[in-house]
């Protein structure tokens, strides 16, 4: 299998290999479809070479069912390579704006309580590899203040990946950043009227 050969050798003391293990943050956004897949995806190799995977599922709703999560917590009871937790962040954001009802806690801070958890997490090193799923809406809704983000990764201790998804993600994130896919939309079957369906969406 051919290895990815980098165009330049940056002059930063590190060594062939530090520089190769060095943790990432990784960002998907753009209107295209496949932004949480390619995360999930990413997720799959984590589990296989045996790292804990936590999932941060921010503004899908907490009653959507998604595959992906069926599957990678499925992998993770096998004992064959990482534990998987997936965290449900509150009822969220589905493909309708709801109001919370009264006495609920708003969706803005529901994510803001999901944020919390993931800086307790990251702070005491809970997992190898984070899927902050959809959590650039977030921060461009500022509801969640992108420098604190930015800085909180920055400072993250040991050995921690991240990947973000979502739409609009701000350019101070993707600026940060080690790797940034902006997934563009050419065709989609919905531009014909077709509805979201079973094994393709979810």
């Amino acid at each position: 299998m051919p290895q990815g050969q980098p165009t330049v050798v940056p002059d930063d003391g590190l060594t062939t290999r530090q520089r190769r293990n060095r943790a990432l943050v990784m960002v998907h956004t753009g209107i295209g479809k496949g932004k949480s897949t390619a995360a999930f995806g990413m997720a799959l190799r984590a589990w296989n070479q045996g790292w804990p995977v936590g999932v941060f599922q921010f503004v899908k709703s907490a009653k959507w069912k998604v595959g992906e999560e069926n599957a990678l917590k499925a992998l993770g009871e096998t004992g064959k390579g990482g534990t998987v937790t997936w965290n449900k962040m509150g009822e969220g954001w589905s493909w309708i704006q709801r109001d919370p009802k009264d006495g609920e806690q708003s969706h803005e801070d529901k994510a803001r309580e999901g944020w919390e958890q993931v800086k307790r997490d990251l702070a005491e090193e809970r997992y190898k590899f984070y899927v902050l799923d959809e959590f650039a809406y977030l921060l461009h809704w500022g509801w969640i203040d992108t420098a604190e983000v930015v800085e909180v990764l920055r400072n993250r201790p040991g050995q921690q990946h991240v990947v973000i998804t979502g739409r609009n993600a701000p350019a101070e994130l993707c600026e940060f950043a080690d790797l940034v896919t902006d997934m563009s939309k050419v065709k989609h079957p919905m531009d014909a009227g077709q509805k979201g369906q079973r094994g393709i969406e979810w």
